[in-house]
């Protein structure tokens, strides 16, 4: 089984981009405690509806709920040398007001409800 949920903040603000066959995705680096006093990054991923929820409402530390699967990326560098890496791909994404901080106030009141939590849409992967 390949299910994921993690709690933490985004890293960075949301970057989109499209693929030869117009799939929306918006990509982020997520931040997130591993133990006691470590903290972990992980590349999530969302794509179509979801994607254009997250890249409007979205930005560096907001804090956020991700459910997913967690995907094998691999790759060879440009020195020919073979890489590997995981990216969640997030089904759903919730926010966490915990202190009123941490979210696009402007763009949560553009969409309302649905922003909220946001669940995906089919990945093409």
């Amino acid at each position: 089984m390949n299910h994921v949920i993690i709690t933490g903040n985004l890293g960075e603000d949301p970057k989109e981009f499209y693929t030869p066959d117009g799939v929306s995705i918006t990509s982020f680096q997520m931040a997130f405690r591993s133990g006691k006093d470590k903290t972990s990054w992980i590349k999530v991923s969302c794509y179509n509806k979801q994607a254009e929820l997250a890249m409007k409402c979205l930005h560096k530390g907001a804090r956020i709920g991700v459910n997913g699967v967690l995907d094998q990326q691999k790759w060879t560098d440009d020195h020919g040398n073979p890489k590997s890496g995981f990216r969640l791909i997030a089904n759903q994404i919730e926010f966490i007001k915990t202190d009123g901080r941490g979210f696009n106030k402007e763009a949560d009141n553009d969409v309302g409800d649905e922003a909220m939590a946001f669940p995906g849409n089919d990945v093409p992967i």
